[in-house]
């Protein structure tokens, strides 16, 4: 790509001006190259690709130039497949037509030049200094609690619901507090006049308690009669939380109310004594301070991560996606302000353009949360030292930490071959009705629907700010929903975009919500908003793995790895089995039923009437008991159920990782990657109606078969592993703090294909054969037609 040199329009004292505040320069052109230490062996290793067409015809799509193709390439002899129809490419069985586009492309494909505009827009009164300024579009950001144009307008959130006279402190809300409430996000602490004012009252902390019902039970909260006395007293021997001294309560010199503790990010110790890093998107990039959730960018920086320059970011510091780069020195206008730089870097396809949208959908809702582990991956300890969470919906965390960090990011959407649109729907949901501003009053009471309707809200934030939705009709649009039941829950406006999920329910068979829990349920969302769609389309969507805690020991001991020989049960499945058992989810449609079907014919432990399942075997272990070793008994197994629970359960990424065969039983509803990956060549499927003869079926197969499945689930296994949101974080923890934690040396030694880099392939996969974009290619260079007659002529 060609791109010109903008002329001198200013005097040489503006001149001056300019080249003082970028960098000294004495020509036009800039080479900018890194000045700042490298720790490139943290990076995964790029995607080499190889790009043919399938039908390996000399074409040019999305402005993507292909050398050196070879016309009639007969991809079957050169790329065969194995006997279940998969072409291996980088150590993964993909559908054959996909494997074969994949290994045909490295020597094709080449780089070339785009051009990143660096955004020189400023914001009126600089936010206020309550927000960050987008400098592509001079619009402001506003932190929790402040709005407006300029963020000069306070915003005051409520703790507490209005009050009746039967409940002064309003109708229960997680945040309902009887002492000081934080207004700009809704957060209950001491306050003024304490010894501890800025330590959290949180949710049953203010309020008093009751003996518990029945013996052993738990104590019931009273949220009609705040606790002040547990709060507030100075009483020498019982001080109030907000009195009690650290050191004197960790001595046990005195006592205080257990039901109070630390569940606010930033802080740590059981009085929250200690202030600690919050967690935020990437850290903001060591261009900013975490405030809770919401990156506060330094000046010049800007973005949810802080990651994107100004034309005053000194260009040094600049991010790895935008180095090294041919830089234009701009013109200037009459005013003598600053104006956008174009910065030409080579980069490769697919590039993908990611929204900058207001933090409503995004930071606000991690700045504002009443537990530190919602919606996030990680926290921080008092060391500042990275805690790896449990939390399954961190998955869409990382792989929009990813992105953001991504060679393949580009801030030219002319160019993008796909835009990212980044509604954290894992926040919204975990978040739904925690506070009287996020209410779903207007939903009745359904958490579905409140997601919905942020996702319709982003849509039309993207339609009428930007050019790039009606280009395509959204096709080359992705959004990521990451709870149960993923994209059953999208508007009917955004379903011809691509979706990223963990439940792939096709509806040909479960054509309803298959949630046991109601608040969650959306068959009764009205079909003018949500539309009839699918919650999944195969032809365009991907199910992606759930996030699962980085596991050193698992890692270091090679469970995956773990021969056929040793490998003695023939059939595992650990997990809830419904009502039938102790501390069972209690309602029938819980998984459909599937996990009682399962239970009724193979349970190997008693069910509340003693009962076993008809068909249990000694080699079968279907139970609903914890275990205390549940990875090492997954690796002790041939064969791994894969059941859904409430939607999607992490079963099949557990089964994977510890190099068990999968064995699925869901009917029209499809796994991660098994749209794009050959499943037959590692997995096995079992109709719902078969589960009765579950066992037979398995014991049918033969060695062979189990030794090559068993082979190729070791193969793809990095490929169920965020390892390179993983390394991102190792390293920041080593540029701060020199340290290289157990879990960053086991995450550096994984070098195969991970998550991120499975999603990219696809990705290129799509920009070369989706019919939409070939014909939209074709349109273009043949006949000149602009893109949106596309839309009008399909």
């Amino acid at each position: 790509m060609m791109f010109s040199v903008q002329k001198w329009k200013c005097s040489w004292s503006l001149v001056a001006t300019v080249a003082s505040v970028i960098v000294p320069v004495s020509v036009v052109h800039l080479f900018l190259f890194p000045v700042v230490p490298s720790f490139d062996y943290f990076r995964a290793p790029q995607v080499q690709y190889k790009c043919v067409p399938i039908n390996a015809s000399v074409e040019k799509v999305a402005d993507h130039v292909w050398e050196n193709i070879q016309p009639g390439l007969d991809l079957d002899h050169r790329f065969p497949s194995d006997l279940h129809n998969g072409v291996v490419y980088h150590n993964a069985p993909w559908k054959a037509e996909i494997g074969q586009w994949l290994s045909s492309c490295d020597a094709i494909a080449r780089e070339v030049n785009i051009v990143e505009t660096i955004g020189g827009r400023r914001c009126k009164a600089d936010c206020s200094g309550q927000g960050v300024c987008n400098h592509e579009m001079g619009q402001c950001r506003c932190f929790h609690g402040f709005s407006g144009e300029e963020c000069s307008e306070r915003v005051h959130l409520s703790c507490n619901y209005p009050k009746t006279p039967e409940l002064p402190y309003g109708r229960w809300v997680v945040s309902i507090c009887p002492a000081h409430c934080d207004t700009t996000r809704a957060m209950c602490f001491c306050g003024e006049g304490t010894k501890y004012p800025n330590r959290p009252v949180a949710e049953a902390c203010g309020f008093q308690m009751n003996l518990p019902s029945e013996p052993g039970g738990p104590k019931l909260t009273d949220w009609s009669k705040a606790d002040l006395d547990n709060i507030f007293t100075t009483n020498g021997s019982k001080p109030g939380w907000c009195n009690v001294d650290p050191d004197a309560a960790y001595a046990s010199k005195v006592l205080f109310k257990e039901e109070c503790d630390c569940k606010y990010d930033g802080l740590w110790g059981r009085f929250c004594e200690v202030p600690v890093e919050s967690v935020c998107i990437n850290q903001c990039s060591g261009h900013g301070h975490c405030r809770g959730g919401f990156c506060q960018c330094y000046n010049g920086w800007y973005g949810t991560d802080c990651s994107i320059p100004s034309v005053v970011s000194p260009m040094g510091e600049w991010p790895k996606w935008l180095r090294p780069a041919q830089v234009d020195i701009p013109s200037i206008e009459h005013t003598g302000s600053l104006v956008n730089l174009d910065a030409a870097v080579k980069k490769k396809r697919p590039l993908i353009y990611v929204y900058d949208l207001p933090p409503e959908f995004n930071s606000l809702l991690l700045e504002g949360r009443h537990f530190k582990f919602e919606c996030v991956n990680r926290i921080y300890d008092d060391r500042n030292a990275t805690l790896w969470t449990d939390q399954l919906y961190g998955s869409q965390m990382a792989l929009y930490e990813s992105i953001l960090a991504s060679p393949y990011r580009t801030l030219n959407g002319e160019e993008a071959d796909f835009f990212f649109v980044p509604v954290l729907d894992s926040c919204i949901i975990t978040r739904a009705d925690d506070a009287p501003h996020l209410s779903m009053e207007n939903h009745t009471g359904l958490r579905s629907s409140l997601t919905l309707e942020f996702y319709r809200k982003a849509y039309d934030h993207i339609v009428e700010k930007y050019a790039y939705w009606n280009r395509s009709a959204g096709r080359d649009h992705v959004w990521s929903f990451s709870w149960d039941e993923g994209a059953c829950y999208a508007p009917k406006e955004i379903w011809n975009s691509m979706m990223l999920v963990h439940w792939g329910n096709t509806n040909s068979k479960h054509n309803h919500s298959t949630t046991a829990y109601w608040a969650d349920n959306w068959d009764k969302i009205p079909s003018d908003r949500r539309g009839n769609h699918p919650c999944f389309d195969p032809a365009k969507d991907l199910v992606l793995p759930a996030w699962k805690h980085p596991d050193v020991t698992a890692l270091s001991a090679k469970l995956w790895s773990r021969p056929r020989e040793k490998r003695k049960t023939l059939f595992y499945f650990n997990g809830n089995l419904g009502p039938a058992f102790t501390s069972g989810r209690p309602e029938t449609t819980y998984s459909m039923g599937i996990r009682q079907k399962l239970a009724d014919e193979f349970g190997s432990t008693p069910n509340k009437e003693g009962k076993l399942g008809k068909q249990h075997a000694e080699d079968v272990i279907v139970t609903s008991l914890r275990s205390n070793n549940y990875h090492e008994d997954i690796a002790n197994s041939t064969f791994c159920g894969v059941l859904p629970g409430d939607g999607w359960s992490g079963r099949m990424e557990d089964s994977v990782l510890q190099g068990c065969i999968p064995v699925v039983i869901q009917d029209g509803i499809f796994l991660p990657y098994e749209n794009v990956l050959n499943y037959e060549s590692f997995a096995v499927r079992i109709r719902e109606d078969e589960i009765p003869n579950l066992i037979k079926i398995l014991q049918g197969i033969n060695e062979s078969e189990i030794e090559f499945k068993l082979a190729n689930v070791q193969k793809i296994q990095q490929r169920f592993l965020y390892r390179n949101s993983i390394l991102l974080e190792a390293e920041r923890q080593k540029t701060l703090f020199g340290r290289l934690e157990d879990w960053a040396v086991q995450f550096l030694q994984q070098t195969e294909d991970d998550v991120f880099t499975t999603f990219l392939q696809v990705l290129h996969y799509k920009l070369h054969n989706d019919p939409w974009r070939r014909q939209l290619a074709h349109l273009k260079k043949e006949y000149g037609v602009p893109p949106e007659c596309l839309i009008r002529t399909k």
